[in-house]
């Protein structure tokens, strides 16, 4: 099986990342935020993936990091909004689950998404502010 597990996110600059949060942090200290999540998901994904079997990919916007883990292939994002970066993540990388880079908590749901792929069906986890943290895309959809 050649799919994968894949977090989509922004590298961790200050100025660049979670400046929603400032105020009342400096840049300094979202960028910090930023990392910490990132750092988290990346923990939890490779778990999965230890499980699963699935390629493990960080989907960057920016550049890598030392700390960023080796088991990680990391490939860039392409495109100017969300919409594109997420079809040609699905489009360079073939059928698998991209999940964001604040979702240290959902392990369960990503081995349930990879099993759901490897069977032909789609997913998506749906936020609760209607928004969604994860999709998933089987073979036939990525085509």
């Amino acid at each position: 099986m050649h799919d994968h597990l894949l977090v989509m996110a922004k590298a961790p600059v200050p100025g660049r990342s979670k400046t929603r949060l400032c105020p009342p942090c400096t840049f300094e200290q979202a960028a910090r935020v930023a990392g910490a999540a990132l750092l988290d998901t990346l923990v939890a994904v490779d778990a999965v993936a230890d499980l699963t079997g699935a390629r493990r990919v960080l989907l960057l916007d920016g550049a890598q990091q030392p700390w960023m883990p080796a088991a990680f292939d990391i490939v860039a994002q392409r495109g100017d909004g969300l919409d594109e970066r997420l079809r040609n993540g699905f489009l360079d990388l073939g059928p698998g689950v991209i999940v964001g880079m604040e979702t240290p908590h959902v392990g369960a749901a990503l081995v349930d998404a990879i099993a759901a792929a490897r069977r032909g069906v789609d997913s998506i986890g749906l936020a609760t502010d209607g928004g969604y943290w994860m999709i998933g895309l089987c073979a036939a959809s990525v085509e």
